[in-house]
């Protein structure tokens, strides 16, 4: 009697972050949940083929029944990692993989049913596996099932919390150009500080000047934000050279906004938002990214160019608070309470 290997996963596609769709969809379908598989030993021996049966499944499908709602167009692709992504942990492909490698195998199609299985053979080698509904922007909750005839590693794909960040360039006063003092003066004006109200109204002066950017506005919320991630000396203001570094930091925001804002709409799809996160130095997990389009996308999961900024300048804040805080660099930190407040409610 055949003793089988398995492994199983639970994971969920969700809107504007993890629902990609199937292959037809070259440019979300990357974002959907991964899976590698490591296949090491063969069926017998003078063979390279290994076998092993793949199972996704819906979850929750009776109580989709008694809320009126259907199963999800499900499937899967099996791709095989390339030489220079072997070995690997924790990398999710991006994009750029699927669109120049061939796919191995998949599901025999894409069906509208609880479960969907398929048994294959291949060559030992490592393999990703990636479940999507049919269509991207379905949400549903799945479990991944691995069923191999010799034993066999697997993991779920996912990036690392990383910000890379480019270094600030502090400049003295007398460095400045002579047009930005000039501009500073202007907008500061007497006490040649610029306040959460002076920065929100520059702002929103300069953006809606900017008709290939969509926006509603920088609220207050924001702007203080800003202020906290540059306010060097604690006054609750920005004076010449801090205003001139988060100005340089803007601009750099709103190169990277156009650079992702691929069909020129104004806004960012959640989608477009992912690349434009790592182009800006951060990479987060899929579950991090689910709940930064929670909060920083609009109902129609577009990200406008205020929201864009302010969810750069909050993480950019937080990884550098954390920073601070990780005194020993192991990634991990203490908090009592009055951390814990001062860093959720007065951040």
């Amino acid at each position: 009697m055949t003793t089988w290997s398995s492994s199983l996963y639970p994971g969920e596609w969700r809107r504007g972050s993890t629902a990609g769709g199937c292959r037809n969809n070259p440019a979300t379908f990357w974002l959907n949940p991964q899976f590698k598989l490591l296949l090491r030993h063969p069926d017998a021996p003078g063979t390279s083929d290994c076998s092993f049966l793949v199972s996704l499944m819906q979850k929750d499908h009776r109580k989709k029944r008694r809320e009126g709602k259907n199963m999800e167009t499900i499937g899967f692709a099996v791709y095989e990692v390339p030489d220079e992504a072997k070995g690997q942990r924790g990398v999710h492909l991006k994009q750029n993989f699927f669109q120049t490698h061939a796919i191995s195998a998949r599901s025999e199609c894409f069906i509208k049913s609880r479960e969907v299985s398929r048994r294959l053979r291949l060559p030992a080698g490592e393999y990703v596996i990636v479940p999507s509904t049919f269509k991207p922007h379905k949400e549903a909750d799945f479990i991944l099932r691995v069923f191999s005839e010799k034993a066999a590693d697997s993991e779920e794909l996912d990036d690392d919390v990383v910000a890379e960040l480019p270094i600030e360039n502090y400049l003295d006063e007398s460095q400045i150009d002579a047009g930005f003092k000039s501009l500073f003066r202007q907008l500061a004006g007497p006490d040649m500080e610029i306040s959460i109200n002076e920065l929100q109204t520059i702002l929103n002066r300069i953006t809606g000047e900017q008709k290939d950017l969509k926006t509603d506005g920088f609220t207050k919320e924001a702007c203080r934000s800003m202020i906290n991630l540059m306010d060097s000396d604690g006054s609750g203001k920005l004076g010449l050279v801090e205003f001139n570094v988060l100005w340089e930091k803007i601009q750099r925001y709103m190169t990277i906004f156009r650079n992702y804002d691929l069909d020129k709409s104004g806004s960012m799809s959640s989608y477009e938002m992912r690349r434009a996160l790592e182009s800006a130095g951060f990479k987060l997990t899929n579950h991090l990214f689910q709940l930064i389009i929670l909060r920083y996308a609009e109902e129609d999961m577009a990200v406008d160019f205020d929201n864009f900024v302010t969810c750069l300048v909050r993480l950019e804040s937080t990884f550098k608070t954390f920073k601070i805080m990780d005194t020993d660099a192991d990634g991990v930190i203490a908090l009592n309470v009055s951390q814990w407040l001062s860093l959720t409610v007065f951040a």
